[in-house]
């Protein structure tokens, strides 16, 4: 699968949230967002993920930035992921993966020897105009905040 580069436009979709309500890429031009894809709610590592991005998100707000967190999961389990650990911003059921395809982060993942497809844990720092500032593909749960508020320091 292709990796998107810094300057390419973001691919846009349009997703259910959590609570069904419609989000679209395109709907944020004029902020900034942080997507960041991870391989299933309520696991160890996404949990710490999502759980960071939860606490980092009020000073993220303060730099005209939104959060959105993505995986193959259905909108109920984002759901109870959300309920759980009071995240407070859309996580996107990206069901058919089409999105995680578009952005490069589907593909073969090996655990216990065994091979299938899946999320490869990534973020993404869009600006405003709605292009790829900042990639950071097999990203650790724990560095994608300071990843994605030094390339967003790097947009002011």
């Amino acid at each position: 699968m292709p990796q998107l580069q810094v300057g390419d436009a973001a691919p846009d979709f349009t997703l259910s949230d959590q609570d069904g309500q419609a989000v679209s890429l395109s709907s944020l031009r004029g902020k900034n967002v942080v997507i960041f894809f991870y391989p299933k709610a309520l696991t160890p590592g996404c949990t710490t993920q999502a759980c960071e991005l939860r606490d980092a998100a009020p000073g993220l707000a303060g730099q005209n930035t939104v959060v959105l967190g993505m995986s193959p999961d259905r909108a109920e389990l984002q759901k109870r992921f959300d309920d759980k650990h009071s995240l407070g911003y859309p996580l996107l059921a990206d069901t058919d993966h089409a999105v995680a395809e578009a952005y490069g982060v589907w593909g073969e993942k090996v655990n216990y020897g065994k091979k299938y497809m899946g999320i490869i844990r990534s973020a993404f720092v869009i600006d405003a105009s709605g292009n790829i500032a900042a990639t950071f593909y097999k990203v650790s749960p724990k560095d994608t905040v300071p990843k994605a508020t030094k390339a967003l320091a790097a947009l002011s």
